[in-house]
């Protein structure tokens, strides 16, 4: 008997059906993820709100001032916000075939369109949450920020196609090993303190900086706060590695995930 819960034979599918696949997978999460809360998507607002605000209350009672200007909040904020967005991506990008399994039963879905869809709605929600909170920040906190927006938008799609490229491996990790799922939660909880959210790369001891350059995040925090810093000259940083990692992530998960996903369904 054939087992309808794998995934059919996928057919030639008509011009535009995979757009149309695609929308219907972005709205049937949005359904899910944010419609079925109380507050939908406020809570997406409220979580980096929340985040950014403990950190600037912390660490404003430590130190006399931020390593560049003087408010807390922008200096935190401008940081953080990218690296969430490599988290959010990452993380419902590598739960894309748990998440998806049922769809891929039906021949017009497959697990491109799945993982697709996670990832524009996750960069599209970030992005919106980016623009909403900053716009706050820089209405009611007196930054004299003057902006520079091409390093900006260096920053936030170095953090999605990172953070696409680290979901797509760890979900074939994770759908071969379930123990992989543990180990990198284990591994990567001190990530948020090597991302230079907390400070710049050039206040850290020579020692630390030849370790943590590796970090593609600490590029993106750097390359985010140099938009917003007109001073702020970040020499270590080298969008060839940030962008190059994400790719060859992106292109041995995608590698993996086509050879992968059946195997992976069929546990």
């Amino acid at each position: 008997m054939t087992d309808t819960a794998l995934p059919q034979p996928k057919l030639a599918r008509p011009r535009f059906q995979a757009a149309r696949t695609i929308m219907a997978l972005i709205l049937r999460e949005m359904g899910s993820t944010y419609g079925a809360s109380p507050g939908g998507y406020v809570w997406a607002v409220l979580q980096p709100v929340g985040m950014v605000m403990f950190l600037s209350l912390g660490f404003s009672l430590v130190v006399r001032s931020p390593s560049l200007g003087t408010s807390f909040i922008l200096f935190y904020a401008t940081a953080y916000l990218p690296f969430n967005l490599y988290g959010d991506v990452a993380t419902k990008t590598g739960a894309t075939l748990r998440y998806a399994r049922a769809l891929l039963a039906y021949p017009a879905v497959t697990w491109a369109d799945a993982v697709l869809a996670r990832f524009i709605l996750n960069v599209l929600t970030n992005c919106t949450v980016y623009c909403i909170v900053m716009t706050g920040i820089l209405m009611f906190v007196d930054t004299h920020t003057i902006l520079d927006v091409g390093p900006i938008l260096i920053a936030i799609s170095m953090s999605a196609l990172l953070g696409l490229g680290v979901g797509l491996c760890n979900a074939v990790l994770a759908g071969l090993y379930p123990i992989w799922q543990n180990i990198w939660g284990i591994v990567t909880r001190p990530l948020i303190l090597a991302s230079g959210i907390f400070y710049i790369y050039e206040d850290l001891p020579g020692g630390a900086q030849d370790v943590l350059w590796w970090n593609p995040l600490i590029h993106m925090s750097a390359v985010a706060r140099e938009g917003y810093y007109p001073t702020y000259d970040p020499q270590h940083v080298s969008l060839a590695y940030g962008y190059g990692l994400s790719l060859v992530l992106i292109f041995l998960g995608l590698v993996f995930m086509r050879s992968q996903y059946t195997t992976i369904l069929e546990r």
